[in-house]
C-alpha cells in the first residue's frame, strides 16, 4: 500500500497539470488563446479550441509549484516516507512532470482532431493516461522509472481520472464527466 501512495505523490505534479486548466478556466483571460490559433491542417483543427496558452503556462506552473511543496514537505517524516527521492531539483522535476503532461495532452489532442473527435468528446483511455505517459517520459530523463512503478501509476491515474472527473462534474467544477 506504501508503494501505491509513493506512486501516487509522485505523479502529483503531473495531476495539478492536468487540473490546471480546469481551475484557471475563468481567469487570465487574454491567455484563454487556442495554441494553435484555430489553424487548419488538411481541413482538420490541429490542437482544438479548448488547448489553450493559459492551460499550457498554468499546467507547468502548478507542476513546478507542487514539486516545490514536495520539497519543503520533506521536513516531516510521514512526507519523507511517501518520497521516491530528495526532491534537491525540485524546479527540473517540476517543469519536466508539468511540461510533459501539457504536451502530452496535446499529442492527444491532435490525434483526436485526426479521427474527427471533438474538443470535449471522451476518448477513452487515452484522455485519462495522455498527459501520465507524457510526464513519465519527460521526467525519466532525469529519475530512473521501474517497470512496477510506471504499471502502477498508470492503472492508478486511469481510476483516478475518471473518478475526479466523475467528482468535479457532480460538484460543478466540469461541464463534462469526461
Amino acid at each position: 500500500m506504501l508503494f501505491i501512495a509513493k506512486c501516487f505523490y509522485f505523479m502529483m505534479p503531473a495531476y495539478f497539470a492536468n487540473m490546471a486548466p480546469v481551475i484557471v478556466k475563468k481567469w487570465f483571460n487574454f491567455l484563454a488563446v487556442p495554441i494553435d490559433r484555430n489553424r487548419r491542417l488538411f481541413g482538420k483543427g490541429i490542437f482544438g479550441r479548448n488547448k489553450t496558452w493559459r492551460g499550457f503556462i498554468f499546467g507547468i506552473i502548478f507542476s513546478v509549484v507542487i514539486a516545490y511543496l514536495q520539497r519543503v514537505l520533506l521536513n516531516f517524516k510521514f512526507f519523507l516516507k511517501l518520497s521516491f527521492f530528495d526532491y534537491s531539483n525540485w524546479f527540473v522535476f517540476g517543469f519536466l512532470m508539468g511540461f510533459g503532461a501539457v504536451i502530452g495532452d496535446l499529442i492527444e489532442s491532435f490525434f483526436k482532431r485526426r479521427i474527427r473527435i471533438k474538443p470535449g468528446e471522451p476518448f477513452r483511455p487515452f484522455d485519462q493516461l495522455d498527459f501520465v505517459f507524457g510526464a513519465l517520459l519527460f521526467v525519466s530523463f532525469v529519475f530512473r522509472l521501474t517497470f512496477e512503478m510506471v504499471l502502477v501509476i498508470v492503472i492508478l491515474s486511469f481510476f483516478g481520472h475518471i473518478f475526479i472527473n466523475h467528482l468535479a462534474y457532480y460538484l460543478g467544477i466540469r461541464d463534462t464527466k469526461w
